[in-house]
């Protein structure tokens, strides 16, 4: 398989570095980082080279210089968002509240750069913040009791409630900043619809009039899930003892 088609193969992290010639006026680093600050103001569907090379004064083909092409400089910025990530130490705060610390903090990085949701899983996550958090999550992991695949079934299903919470939290920013209303104002104007369709759905309807403020209230709700997830772990760690 080419390894332009190869999500493994094709890494940055496991092709030697690019050989260079003269001397470059950036650095690879200061590239990444004006990557971060394009993507953040203007979404991956407005970033390009191009565009890159406008916002730090360099020509668009100089870029080339640093990275292969935009899939390379991509998955570096990943791995540089993933510096953000907070792993608490599990020996000074326990592995739970290190568990919890870890997936508040990444949700918080994924919605500081909510356009790096859709790049998850196109390269295998093997840079050096990544690794770094992969090795303190296996860690505080390894403190709360499991072992083996346990670690890796405990990681994804604690990353996951981040990613999904930061992805409907993306979403519902979207489309309050779109149509210049509050997420409560966007609420209400579901309130006739769910009046007009009430009979045929008496329970939703119901319940939806008393808890109207449920969907703008996405902090709350994450809690909830992330401390009922820590429960099942703490009961099944419990009964596995």
């Amino acid at each position: 398989m080419a390894t332009d088609t190869d999500p493994v193969a094709g890494s940055v992290w496991l092709r030697p570095g690019r050989p260079r010639r003269g001397r470059p006026q950036l650095s690879r680093e200061e590239i990444v980082g004006a990557a971060v600050a394009l993507l953040d103001a203007d979404g991956i569907e407005g970033f390009s080279m191009r565009r890159l090379a406008a916002s730090i004064s360099a020509g668009a083909t100089s870029m080339y210089f640093y990275v292969a092409n935009k899939d390379e400089l991509l998955e570096l910025v990943v791995d540089e968002i993933l510096g953000e990530v907070d792993i608490p130490d599990p020996d000074r705060v326990g592995w739970r509240e290190a568990a919890a610390g870890a997936v508040r903090s990444f949700r918080t990085v994924l919605l500081r750069h909510s356009w790096v949701l859709g790049l998850f899983g196109s390269h295998p996550a093997i840079g050096p913040n990544a690794m770094r958090v992969s090795d303190r999550t296996i860690a505080l992991l390894t403190a709360a009791g499991l072992s083996g695949a346990e670690v890796n079934w405990a990681s994804n299903l604690l990353m996951s409630h981040a990613i999904g919470y930061a992805t409907s939290d993306a979403a519902l920013e979207r489309a309050t900043r779109d149509a210049g209303k509050s997420p409560a104002d966007l609420v209400e104007q579901l309130r006739p619809f769910v009046e007009r369709v009430a009979d045929d759905y008496p329970n939703y309807a119901a319940w939806w009039r008393q808890n109207p403020t449920i969907w703008v209230e996405p902090d709350t709700s994450f809690e909830f899930g992330l401390e009922r997830i820590l429960d099942g772990l703490e009961a099944w760690l419990d009964r596995k003892s």
